[in-house]
């Protein structure tokens, strides 16, 4: 072992649920699984690096470590190898190990590794400890039956598994919860992230057998010129000249999105998984050394990727999936000397949907009992039940004159139902006050009428707020209204003026 090996050290909190996880290895049977939490940026990699070192140490026995993805096998290895562990990796071009005695360590994908042992070209009997990272992602099912008599170690950052009807407590007996966010932040480990939430209507996104957010119906939201617009609103808002990397549910959405800020005279690149291997490597490598890259990506950047100077997530889709939710925001954390905090866009209600992302998680219960989480997930219609609209300060400049521009629809309803009046009062009253801003804040009609065109957003508001009251809330109903208004206010609009 060389001497740069000997000299690594694990930090405190690390070595502590290292040696809780070493307590259950030395005191439990061989075949018994043990889940390790610890989020991300936290170092799970280098914790179980260490535990490989010292199990081949102490027991003398072989290693076994999965992967689902390619780079993540290479920076695997590649860590092991930190530790002074000797492994081997086994991918497509491993046929077949003719000698498995050259190594005590072994770093596989899982669909190569299934392949080879379902083609008996390789033994796994002599495996003592077996580690799975990423362990909540279902692909590695498969190849619990190789290794059931050898100890299982699954390592997430989230311990809800990414398929509802496999539980992950039904393929481990017990989980270790590591250090939190908070406190992983609190001590200096992980950067604070500064998060924006902008509210997004997502009644026309579906939910595929998956149980998140179909591609098609998200790309169908976000190529529309509207997200577009709120995305550069967003970006130049609270992001402009820093390091920004964008998600997206879809290729075509992430396209849209390079072509728009190509548009506007910025330099950005898009990556997703057809690329190859060389220009994903020239893309990532023109983002780390720029300093205000901005790179669009899909979901290809979520784990096995780490660029520590990103100063901006954007989150231009929602997911119902918690996993991704802190996949994409971890890529964000990482600390460095000059970097104490990073920004959060929020683009799909995601804050609303799971909370902040450094608010403590108690995944024990989640462990046990992930149906209750799921089903207790707030949801989209009473997430968008709590938007109010706030008019930008550009649109309130053009309405200077009007001193209140405030309407409360719900209290208006309730106090005319009260009073055993018709519930159309209230969409009446709405009008005749934008009629009066409109007229307040204009020369002639022509003028006001062209002035109630930037009311847009704030009348549908104010119908999505009148549609819940009367407990019609169906698109259609909502779009009649809306061009019902617009009638009645040009019509109050020439009245005024007469």
């Amino acid at each position: 072992m060389s001497r740069e090996t000997e000299e690594k050290e694990l930090y405190n909190y690390q070595e502590r649920d290292l040696q809780k996880i070493f307590d259950y290895i030395e005191n439990y049977p061989d075949n018994y699984n043990l889940l390790y939490q610890l989020p991300t940026g936290g170092g799970k990699t280098v914790v179980f690096s260490e535990i490989v070192r010292r199990y081949i140490e102490k027991k003398g026995k072989k290693v076994l470590v999965l992967t689902h993805r390619i780079e993540l096998c290479k920076q695997t290895s590649k860590m092991l190898k930190g530790f002074g562990v000797r492994n081997k990796i086994i991918n497509s071009k491993v046929k077949e190990l003719p000698d498995g005695n050259d190594y005590m360590c072994f770093v596989a994908m899982v669909e190569t590794l299934n392949n080879r042992l379902n083609e008996e070209k390789l033994n796994v009997d002599n495996i003592g400890l077996t580690i799975i990272d990423e362990a909540h992602y279902n692909s590695f099912t498969k190849l619990f039956k190789h290794v059931e008599d050898s100890f299982v170690l699954g390592v997430t950052a989230t311990p809800l598994s990414s398929n509802i009807k496999l539980p992950m407590n039904r393929n481990y007996d017990k989980l270790i919860v590591g250090d939190s966010i908070s406190s992983l932040i609190e001590q200096g480990f992980l950067a604070k992230a500064n998060m924006y939430t902008y509210d997004v209507g997502l009644s026309q996104l579906q939910v595929g057998i998956n149980g998140d957010y179909t591609v098609k119906s998200s790309e169908d939201l976000y190529t529309n010129m509207n997200m577009q617009t709120k995305l550069m609103q967003a970006y130049e808002e609270r992001c402009k000249g820093e390091k920004t990397l964008i998600f997206n549910n879809g290729i075509n959405t992430s396209w849209y999105v390079y072509q728009t800020f190509k548009e506007a005279g910025y330099e950005i690149k898009h990556l997703d998984n057809t690329h190859s291997k060389k220009e994903r490597s020239d893309i990532l490598k023109w983002f780390h050394e720029k300093p205000d890259a901005i790179l669009t990506s899909v979901s290809i950047l979520t784990t096995g990727f780490d660029e520590p100077t990103v100063k901006n997530i954007i989150l231009n889709r929602a997911t119902k999936s918690l996993t991704l939710y802190f996949q994409m925001i971890g890529r964000g954390s990482r600390k460095l000397d000059n970097k104490d905090y990073f920004n959060v866009i929020d683009l799909g209600n995601n804050l609303a949907r799971f909370g902040p992302w450094d608010a403590n998680v108690d995944w024990q219960l989640i462990f046990k009992n992930p149906d209750y989480f799921l089903d207790n997930m707030v949801s989209d219609e009473e997430i968008e039940s709590q938007f109010r609209y706030v008019m930008p300060d550009e649109v309130r400049e053009l309405f200077k004159n009007t001193e209140n521009i405030g309407f409360d629809i719900k209290k208006r309803y309730d106090e005319t139902v009260n009073n055993g009046e018709k519930s159309k009062l209230v969409l009446e009253e709405s009008v005749n006050q934008h009629a009066q801003m409109c007229v307040e804040n204009s020369e002639d009609v022509f003028d006001a009428r062209i002035l109630s065109r930037e009311l847009k957003d704030d009348i549908q508001d104010r119908i999505s707020q009148y549609s819940k009251c009367i407990i019609n809330n169906t698109k259609n109903y909502r779009d009649w209204l809306f061009e019902d208004y617009n009638r009645k206010l040009r019509s109050k609009i020439n009245e005024m003026f007469r």
